[in-house]
């Protein structure tokens, strides 16, 4: 255990199972002091959490459904009666209609749009809103994009638009919240085995593309938790409105590697 983020506090919000990127942050912040509290949505989802976040020392999870405001405002609130502060906030929060994963983008349907980037951009807005008040200069914001983004990804569909939204934000909050000094980034990983990603049509296919062709092959939790440990960390005191590519290098490719053509 390191002690880059000792006596720092801060919420994870995201957490699936241990194969999460959302996981993957939060042992790593863990592993460099950090007490953690951890937000899920419904009894399924707690279940799961509950035994990841007592290997990290905590029992601090709060039940919270991001599209509703009393159910942010209370979770905001338990947070300011336990704690008083937050340090870092760590949003990995998305979702799309797996069945609008799989066929053509003109297919969007306007219900799963206004969903898609209610909870997976929106919510970033509502929850930064609410730490605002606990957070000291110094503070973090951390949330989750893709490269989808930007580049067309097969079946990524709308969540290719609602990470673009997510990275705007990110640039807005960051310039917004800079006058608190608190600073706002994303990282974007590549392809990764997780329940989110496997909702997305040829999910295997585009994971193994990504390994034979990014120079240094797919992303690790290992990786994607250490980047979160410096972005939250005092080394990253001036990093802000950054998206911070974690993808082993696959942004930079304007094709596949020679043997793969």
């Amino acid at each position: 255990m390191g002690d880059l983020l000792n006596g720092k506090r801060g919420l994870v919000m995201g957490v699936a199972n241990d194969r999460s990127i959302a996981w993957g942050i939060a042992r790593a912040l863990a592993g460099e002091g950090a007490e953690i509290a951890f937000s899920y949505q419904g009894e399924a989802f707690g279940k799961r959490v509950e035994p990841l976040a007592a290997s990290v020392g905590s029992d601090f999870l709060i039940d919270v459904d991001v599209t509703d405001d009393d159910s942010l405002d209370a979770a905001f609130a338990m947070i300011q009666e336990r704690w008083g502060q937050l340090d870092f906030v760590v949003h990995a929060i998305a979702f799309s209609n797996k069945d609008e994963l799989t066929g053509r983008f003109v297919n969007t349907s306007r219900a799963n749009f206004k969903r898609s980037l209610d909870i997976s951009c929106y919510s970033l807005i509502e929850v930064s809103r609410r730490a605002l008040p606990l957070m000291a200069e110094g503070s973090s914001i951390i949330t989750l994009t893709y490269g989808g983004s930007n580049r067309v990804t097969p079946f990524y569909n709308v969540m290719g638009v609602a990470k673009a939204a997510l990275e705007s934000t990110v640039r807005y909050l960051a310039n917004d919240l800079g006058r608190d000094g608190i600073r706002v980034n994303a990282i974007s990983p590549g392809p990764m085995k997780t329940l989110a990603g496997a909702a997305i049509g040829g999910a295997r296919k585009t994971f193994r593309h990504t390994e034979e062709n990014a120079p240094l092959g797919n992303a690790t939790l290992e990786a994607i938790g250490g980047t979160a440990v410096w972005l939250t960390s005092d080394w990253g005191a001036c990093t802000t409105g950054e998206i911070v590519m974690v993808d082993g290098g696959y942004h930079v490719l304007g094709m596949p590697q020679s043997e793969n053509l």
